[in-house]
């Protein structure tokens, strides 16, 4: 039996000596040097106790050492946790809880805090910080620079990757081997990548979109990276001429736009542009069109599922749309309330099936029964149709989730925080579009009769209550939320009502 992942990995890799990253601080990590440190790291992981099935929470900022953890600990058999670098500690506590990791990595200026939390579940802690120095990078140094995979099956977790439900209670989906592997694979067909490839890799690796399809397909096309700390569009604009390839949010190619450089020149040696994580404004497409005479090639995925659809490297990439099932995956639009198959041009919600499909969620096990159809089909909380050319549309999401800038947020997880403040009746939080972010966090707060709460007040109540991301970016105070008949706060009124409060000239 072999490691099911790593050894798909390595099955497609090239000479020792071919680049793997190159840094934007001008460090240089061959394919080679990738075997021999993630071996250090695994050694450190078995010294640390951990056991194959074991989950190493990690919490760091991005570096290539992260990314090698994370091959690290497929190689020693663990499951691996990545957790949002803007998480507090409050909301740390729940996952260590939850995932009961045997060990935690975290940044060193965040010791002191992530110390009490891994002790209440008996977990270790070792450090690594965004320059891959920390007591983690000090034991891996010393260690042999090969080690013995730990056989790993087509159905053993690989990861869990945490994604919050409407009730706020995060649920970890459990990715196996094979989910990951599978659809690597056919994204590098699909998108026609080759060992010549070099991706600028500009996202964070704490999601699946910079971890498991942006470095899962590099490693399977035994490709390239220029592996860059954060987004930084000029940055990324003068990268251009060295690569060929680019993976981003819809506001990566916002913030691209507004760069005077940004020409059919500048991009001449790109050959795809690849956006996800949120939807993509029409005009935006067409905008970039214009400007590079590149069509950016929308696709559609979830942490749950990882890649679903795509718009054809090869044909037409329709503006609005998310392109096509992928190889081996079907998908069907059902009505969300019975479940029956609805006919082509008809909105409702997505159901996918496939290898891509995550194996349920950690430890909800009713949870999990509750999501997929006895047919295996996932349901996935999307809204969308096919249309007369089967391209598939997302329209809407049934399960009021706002993505903002990329990343998921969850209103009933803000709307919990803020209910909890003195002076504040009730309030509910939306998502409004917004020309930089795809959507922006809107909160509509009621307050207590007599109350003067304001909204900076809120502000300053969550900041370290939630991560960054999901602080509104506008609080609008009403004297009472919309209802429907039977009580229920209707936000399609909210939403419609402040439609314009982002875009507004």
């Amino acid at each position: 039996m072999t490691n099911h992942l790593f050894d798909a990995f390595r099955s497609h890799m090239p000479a020792p000596d071919r680049l793997l990253m190159e840094t934007d601080d001008g460090r240089s990590i061959t394919y080679g040097d990738m075997l021999a440190k993630s071996a250090q790291l695994a050694h450190a992981l078995v010294q640390g106790g951990v056991e194959p099935g074991d989950r190493v929470a990690v919490q760091v900022e991005k570096s290539p050492e992260a990314a090698l953890l994370y091959l690290a600990c497929l190689r020693a058999g663990a499951v691996f946790l990545p957790l949002n670098t803007a998480y507090t500690l409050p909301e740390l506590d729940y996952f260590f809880r939850d995932a009961e990791p045997r060990l935690i990595v975290c940044d060193p200026g965040r010791l002191s805090g992530v110390e009490p939390l891994a002790a209440s579940v008996g977990a270790s802690v070792l450090t690594l910080d965004r320059d891959g120095q920390g007591t983690l990078a000090s034991q891996a140094s010393r260690q042999a620079t090969e080690f013995s995979d730990v056989a790993r099956g087509r159905d053993d977790l690989a990861a869990i990757l945490y994604t919050s439900g409407t009730t706020g209670r995060s649920k970890g989906a459990m990715l196996s081997h094979e989910n990951l592997a599978s659809n690597a694979r056919v994204l590098v067909d699909q998108w026609r990548f080759s060992a010549d490839d070099v991706l600028i890799h500009a996202l964070p690796i704490f999601h699946t979109h910079g971890l498991f399809v942006a470095t899962n397909v590099i490693l399977m096309a035994g490709a390239r990276m220029l592996f860059e700390q954060k987004f930084d569009p000029a940055r990324v604009l003068s990268l251009m001429p060295r690569a060929t390839a680019l993976m981003g949010v819809p506001t990566f190619y916002v913030r691209l736009l507004q760069q005077e450089g940004l020409t059919r020149e500048a991009t001449k040696t790109m050959r795809v542009f690849i956006s996800g994580s949120a939807p993509l404004l029409a005009e935006t497409h067409k905008a970039w069109r214009e400007r590079t005479g590149h069509a950016i090639l929308e696709r559609y995925g979830m942490t749950e599922t990882n890649m679903n659809t795509s718009n054809p490297y090869d044909g037409e990439r329709r503006a609005g749309t998310v392109g096509f099932p992928l190889p081996g995956v079907s998908l069907r639009i059902t009505d969300p309330e019975d479940g029956r198959p609805l006919r082509q041009g008809e909105i409702g919600m997505i159901e996918v099936k496939g290898p891509n499909v995550f194996a349920g969620y950690w430890r909800m096990p009713e949870k999990t029964r509750a999501e997929f159809r006895d047919d295996g089909f996932f349901i996935t909380g999307d809204l969308g149709l096919i249309d007369a050319d089967g391209y598939v549309h997302i329209v809407g999401r049934g399960k009021d989730l706002i993505i903002s800038g990329g990343y998921n947020v969850y209103p009933k997880e803000i709307e919990g925080e803020i209910d909890a403040l003195d002076g504040v009746g009730e309030s509910a939080v939306i998502g409004i579009a917004h020309p930089d972010f795809g959507e922006g966090v809107t909160a509509v707060v009621v307050r207590k009769p007599g109350s003067a709460i304001s909204a900076a007040d809120i502000a300053g109540a969550i900041a370290g209550r939630l991560a960054k991301y999901k602080h509104p970016k506008q609080v609008i105070f009403v004297d009472e939320l919309p209802r429907n008949t039977m009580g229920k706060v209707q936000k399609n009124v909210l939403r419609e009502t402040y439609k314009d409060i982002y875009t507004a000239k």
